[in-house]
């Protein structure tokens, strides 16, 4: 699926990806308090067996800014072109499952910002980018199955599922192209 007047730099120097609405850009340390209150919100985490706290929202912050790395990618700061504010984090992160190298295709947004197609914008994005660049690693998305939204956007990308299991507590489905 493509991306209308997205542009993307290569893995080694990448900068962001423009969409109609939104950037994607590389997290950095000053994104951390917006972060964090994104990924530690009881809102965001309506479909989470065992939601991060802020401490533990920062270390998984901590975690994502090291990826960006040592690879030279990772989950995005998500920020609306329109305001320049922060609206989510999201993006691809490498990850092993079953002995696979694969790509995990993630993402969270604010509650304000819910409704508005951010999610099938920035992963529609994202996963074109990752296709292009690192097209030896599959992108996978993991949902819950009680989390109907996630699963309307995976197959709104067109992922199918694969393999359904417990994973990180609860039921989920894994889908690929």
């Amino acid at each position: 699926m493509s991306v209308p007047g997205a542009t993307v730099a290569s893995v080694t120097k990448f900068h962001a990806i423009h969409t109609e609405r939104l950037i994607l850009r590389p997290l950095r340390q000053d994104d951390r308090a917006d972060v964090v209150r994104i990924q530690s919100d009881p809102a965001t985490n309506q479909f989470n067996p065992d939601p991060p706290d802020a401490e533990q929202a920062g270390k998984q912050f901590e975690y994502w800014l090291s990826h960006w790395e040592e690879h030279g990618y990772g989950y995005f700061a998500v920020v609306e072109a329109a305001t320049g504010e922060l609206v989510g984090v999201g993006g691809v992160q490498s990850k092993e499952m079953h002995d696979e190298k694969l790509l995990n295709l993630y993402y969270r947004f604010r509650a304000e910002s819910w409704g508005k197609g951010y999610a099938t914008e920035m992963a529609s994005a994202a996963v074109e980018w990752a296709e292009r660049e690192i097209p030896e690693r599959p992108v996978v998305i993991s949902v819950a199955l009680i989390n109907k939204p996630s699963r309307r956007v995976a197959e709104k990308l067109g992922f199918t599922p694969y393999l359904e299991e417990d994973y990180h507590g609860l039921r989920s489905t894994h889908y690929r192209r």
